[in-house]
């Protein structure tokens, strides 16, 4: 099977605002794979620290991080969850950026531990998926222009990274002709220019008659008609993880369950890396809150913010009044 080439030819170092070589921290308990992703932020210009196992993460007087720290945690025991929450807090108070790959069986114990770096989360990732987050963390890097871009223009720098990713997956599938293993539709698109988020919506609703949600029985039999036409048509041809997910906690709510993000990644149907990168967002709209668990404050869910369940239970009222209008 022919692989994609990811290396890059020469390239220049990458440097600060200063002019010094920006360095990337990496750990990983699979050698092999340590080495990979050393070769991949070489070519890409970056000078490679500490590379070690995640355990001495744990161990021996702490050593500087770096600009960028690359973690590869397949398996989440109480140490290794204890490691990850005190490197996320050094990476909090630092400049630095954090890259975390790991498995759905780990997300939710992992996610709880990486609530203060606004680290981006890999599930199960190819080589390609990690080539693009190095390439994300190094536009997010301070004294970029990234962190000005309106919620409109990071929406669809987010469809355009999901896109690429999708290439590289595909790349990485294609056998010796040229010809997709899996076949199946690419999806090019970006987020109606109308989209303003819930907070901005929620003013547009007529607050004097709140409507109640929907029965969670109409949402989930929404949910199964959606998932009906992947039995006949490419399940990307019609991939909305933020409805999906939202349909989702919708229901939840109202029958009173928590949802934990691997379960939410589940309901996206989509990459699960691809639905923590829209959890992030949703979150950050103020679509999605962040839910503690009480019993254990390093376990996170995933709710439905009140502002989004106002605007969810007006779009089903609206449904509703056309229904009957009809």
């Amino acid at each position: 099977m022919m692989q994609a080439d990811f290396s890059y030819g020469p390239a220049d170092a990458v440097n600060d605002p200063a002019g010094l070589p920006l360095t990337v921290s990496i750990f990983a308990d699979r050698v092999h794979l340590r080495d990979q992703i050393a070769e991949d932020a070489a070519s890409a210009g970056l000078r490679i620290g500490q590379t070690d196992a995640v355990s001495a993460l744990l161990t021996g007087y702490p050593k500087a991080l770096g600009d960028l720290v690359l973690l590869d945690c397949p398996d989440a025991d109480g140490q290794t969850l204890a490691a990850l929450s005190h490197l996320d807090m050094r990476v909090a108070k630092s400049d630095a950026r954090l890259v975390v790959s790991t498995t759905l069986a780990s997300l939710d114990a992992l996610f709880g531990c990486l609530a203060q770096s606004n680290a981006q989360i890999l599930v199960d990732p190819g080589r390609g998926e990690r080539v693009i987050a190095l390439g994300s963390m190094l536009t997010g890097l301070p004294n970029t222009r990234l962190r000005d871009l309106a919620e409109e223009d990071r929406l669809t720098l987010m469809r355009l990274t999901e896109q690429v990713g999708q290439i590289a997956e595909r790349l990485d599938r294609f056998d010796q002709r040229g010809l997709s293993a899996t076949g199946g539709a690419f999806r090019f698109e970006s987020p109606n220019k109308d989209y303003k988020g819930a907070k901005d919506q929620s003013s547009d609703l007529v607050r004097s008659q709140k409507p109640p949600l929907p029965e969670p029985r109409l949402v989930r039999q929404i949910i199964s008609q959606r998932r009906l036409r992947g039995e006949f048509f490419a399940v990307d041809l019609f991939a909305d993880p933020a409805w999906d997910m939202l349909l989702d906690l919708t229901a939840a709510r109202v029958e009173h369950v928590r949802v934990s993000v691997s379960s939410l990644c589940i309901a996206a149907a989509v990459p699960p890396t691809t639905a923590l990168r829209w959890i992030n967002q949703m979150v950050e709209s103020g679509l999605f809150d962040r839910v503690e668990d009480d019993a254990d404050r390093r376990r996170v869910f995933i709710g439905l913010s009140d502002s989004a369940a106002y605007a969810m239970a007006g779009y089903f009222a609206a449904l509703e009044n056309k229904r009957a209008a009809a």
